[in-house]
């Protein structure tokens, strides 16, 4: 399918961070602005897990409208791929940070690049974001927005993190004043390996350097084409899965000074996803069941999992009007309550997802679209993540 594609490679491209360089021309897919979230989650401490990391670094210069159409539409696709993966049997931290480059809005000073999102596991933030973003000139400098990201982010060190950089445009790559041969052996100092993804032509990519900068990078080297409308597979599953989705956003509590208004960026976000396609909805709502998707800086029931005895502490001014006048057994039992409904959902749309899944899976064997690239590319990300250690649920 001319969708799957794109979301693969941002995630095959990292796998395959051993030389394995191909360049492969792909497809791709302007939105409701949500209402911005007064805060930026951090991220918790990864404990014993390992950690995914990813980092987004979009052209946003004039002719990108389709790059960020296209990352907007597989935003949830690419999540849901990252969750299938486990390391000795424990689901690692999933970290997304977004950058953009290349516009002419951006100060010049800062060589026209800005830090959208650190590293952080706030799915809707970035989802916010995304949407957020908008094209305008541009002067695009891929060895310094690449510098930026290693530096400035917060990158894992366990040797089993995966942290991967992932660069789409589509101007040459050798632009600005750093060098992206300089930029890429400081991420491979840090063991992080960069993907580039040219918006154009595969030879033009190569002689603009695009490729040279996946192999400096020990990454892999796609291209694509970016004002390719990305084409959505619907399911027999998807209506039962909106429908869960509705009767999982009631078990979410909002609390704190920004609760109420992240409570309601979440319902936007749902629309954010759904204006672009409703099949693209629902890969949203299946991430949403996984525990990936977690909301515990303003959801108690979320922080009731990570603190159970944040209840006994917590000041009625954090809590939404309803609940102020409740005792706290009063407020454990309706935690309990919720956090028993969503775990129920949860498990409801992980059997429809899998079924939804296996249906697209089908639908895919029957079409001549580029879809023996991509079944090629799902294959290699369970041959490569097995051998980093990682598992692939079915």
């Amino acid at each position: 399918m001319k969708t799957t594609l794109f979301a693969s490679a941002i995630l095959v491209s990292g796998f395959l961070i051993w030389k394995y360089n191909t360049g492969q021309t792909i497809p791709e897919t302007k939105s409701i602005t949500a209402a911005p979230p007064p805060v930026i989650a951090t991220t918790p401490s990864a404990a014993d897990n390992t950690r995914i990391q990813v980092a987004l670094l979009l052209d946003t210069s004039n002719s990108m409208d389709g790059l960020i159409d296209q990352a907007k539409s597989r935003l949830w696709n690419i999540i849901n791929t990252l969750t299938t993966l486990k390391y000795k049997g424990k689901t690692p931290v999933i970290e997304i940070a977004l950058y953009e480059y290349g516009n002419d809005g951006l100060s010049r000073s800062d060589d026209y690049i800005r830090q959208v999102t650190p590293l952080t596991t706030d799915l809707d933030l970035i989802s916010e974001k995304l949407f957020a973003l908008h094209t305008n000139g541009g002067s695009e400098y891929c060895g310094a927005v690449i510098t930026s990201a290693v530096k400035s982010l917060e990158w894992g060190k366990d040797e089993a993190d995966m942290k991967l950089i992932y660069i789409a445009g589509n101007e040459p790559f050798n632009q600005g004043p750093v060098s992206y041969k300089t930029a890429a052996g400081q991420a491979i100092s840090k063991s992080i390996f960069i993907n580039t993804i040219y918006c154009g032509d595969k030879r033009e990519g190569i002689a603009t350097h695009w490729k040279d900068g996946a192999d400096k990078g020990e990454g892999q080297y796609f291209n694509i084409d970016s004002d390719r409308k990305v084409v959505f597979i619907e399911t027999p599953y998807d209506k039962n899965i909106e429908a869960c989705n509705e009767r999982i956003n009631k078990t979410y509590i909002a609390y704190g000074a920004s609760g109420e208004l992240r409570k309601s960026n979440q319902v936007t976000q749902d629309k954010n996803a759904r204006s672009l396609s409703s099949a693209n909805s629902v890969e949203r709502f299946v991430s949403k069941s996984k525990a990936v998707y977690k909301n515990d800086n303003w959801d108690l029931v979320d922080r009731v999992k990570q603190d159970p005895n944040v209840l006994k502490s917590i000041s009625k001014s954090e809590l939404p009007k309803e609940l102020k006048e409740k005792s706290q057994a009063e407020l454990t039992t309706l935690v309990a309550e919720k956090s028993k409904e969503r775990e129920s959902i949860q498990k409801e749309i992980a059997v429809l997802g899998k079924q939804r899944q296996k249906y697209i899976d089908e639908a895919l064997k029957k079409t001549d679209k580029i879809d023996d690239l991509g079944a090629a590319i799902n294959q290699s990300i369970i041959q490569v993540a097995n051998a980093k250690g990682y598992t692939a649920e079915k």
